[in-house]
């Protein structure tokens, strides 16, 4: 393997996380990244199948920012590569590494379905942080993919549980993990179970006694079909808003509940629900239309907030994420709060809820306004921000 390694660390090196949020700590790949590529590369040469491996028989799914479908291309010479990427600046990060480095034939972009895995024979994943999502992945590519397929799933050691064999295990008879390199391990899965009769298990749907609509969830969908705490917060603090908005937009709207919420608070409102992430847009178009205020609640998979016009809403809603990939960082949350006044109308309100011990108050005046403080745990803050005209 020392030429392929050779040629994807001259790779790795040219990528970026670009338009995605940075930081000096972070990076566009890590060792999990080059463990995959190596393990199928050498799988395949160990275990040559009957009809050599093609582009189009490769899927890659949970691709950070291009590191896994460029190296395939890379190693295997491949064009027609399938990929999913949760993520919409994934999406982006990788198609302006493509360009840089001459790919941009190599793959398409697909949704989690058939389209991405039907006929697959090989599959590289990069594990996802929730066995929620490993779940989904799991059954659409037992559902898809050739019955031959071969998975390459890693991730970092200190991310991995052995939750995680015990999941695929449930849709490949044969599951077995690699040995540790440089804090990285790969599980391998094969001999898929037929799930070609069976519902599918996603979406999930669940209730809250302080709901009066269900919540539907992806896999990916961050939270699940649930109301979260912060979220939870933040909703008690609606019914003293001075006057009903007529604008109104979620800004990760996750699985939907902040955006419906509104939609059923505000019936004169319209709302925009917008969040990069696929699950979370697809969920929060289900959670909207079971709760019938689908033709108030504009859905956008969209970085931040570029789908909402400057000066339009008069509330914005926000739970902020505080994780950019696996990486735990409060920045990913500054990203968000600093895009808010463009999009809101003099004398609009930003309403934030976010973990107390992240001090964002200092931050939101700066760029939003003026701040009341309206709820406030142990555990999280809410907070009101008034855009000055």
């Amino acid at each position: 393997m020392g030429d392929a390694d050779e040629r994807l660390a001259d790779l790795f090196a040219q990528l970026t996380r670009d338009p995605d949020f940075d930081a000096e700590e972070l990076q566009a790949h890590d060792t999990a990244d080059q463990l995959i590529l190596r393990s199928a590369v050498e799988d395949l040469a160990e275990r040559p199948p009957a009809e050599p491996v093609r582009g189009a028989d490769i899927a890659v799914i949970g691709d950070r920012h291009g590191a896994l479908t460029l190296g395939a291309a890379t190693l295997f010479g491949a064009r027609g590569i399938r990929t999913h990427q949760d993520p919409l600046l994934g999406e982006r990060a990788l198609d302006q590494n493509a360009e840089r480095l001459q790919l941009t034939a190599s793959y398409a972009h697909h949704p989690l379905d058939a389209s991405l895995l039907a006929g697959a024979r090989v599959v590289l994943l990069q594990l996802p942080r929730g066995l929620e999502a490993l779940a989904e992945v799991s059954e659409a590519i037992a559902r898809w993919a050739a019955p031959e397929v071969r998975v390459f799933a890693g991730g970092r050691v200190k991310h991995m549980t052995r939750a995680m064999n015990e999941v695929l295990g449930r849709d490949f008879a044969n599951v077995s993990a690699g040995l540790g390199w440089r804090k990285s391990r790969v599980l391998r899965a094969e001999s898929p179970r037929d799930r070609a009769d069976e519902p599918a298990r996603f979406p999930k749907w669940g209730d809250d006694p302080d709901l009066d609509f269900s919540i539907a969830a992806f896999g990916a969908t961050f939270g699940g079909p649930v109301l979260d705490h912060g979220s939870r917060l933040l909703l008690s603090t609606l019914r003293d808003v001075g006057r009903d908005p007529s604008a109104v937009v979620d800004l990760g709207c996750g699985n939907g509940v902040l955006a419906v919420s509104a939609a059923r608070r505000f019936p004169g409102a319209q709302v925009h629900a917008t969040d990069q992430s696929a699950a979370a847009v697809a969920a929060t178009a289900l959670t909207a239309e079971a709760a019938g205020v689908a033709d108030r609640v504009a859905v956008h998979r969209a970085d931040a907030l570029e789908a909402v016009p400057d000066g339009w809403a008069d509330l914005i809603l926000l739970n902020p994420p505080f994780h950019s990939g696996a990486a735990v960082h409060a920045g990913v949350g500054h990203r968000l709060i600093r895009a808010c006044r463009r999009a809101l109308a003099p004398g609009g309100e930003l309403r934030l809820v976010f973990n107390s011990h992240l001090r964002y108050r200092p931050l939101v005046e700066r760029e939003v306004g003026p701040v009341r403080q309206l709820a406030r745990t142990s555990a999280f803050t809410v907070l009101a921000a008034t855009r000055a005209p």
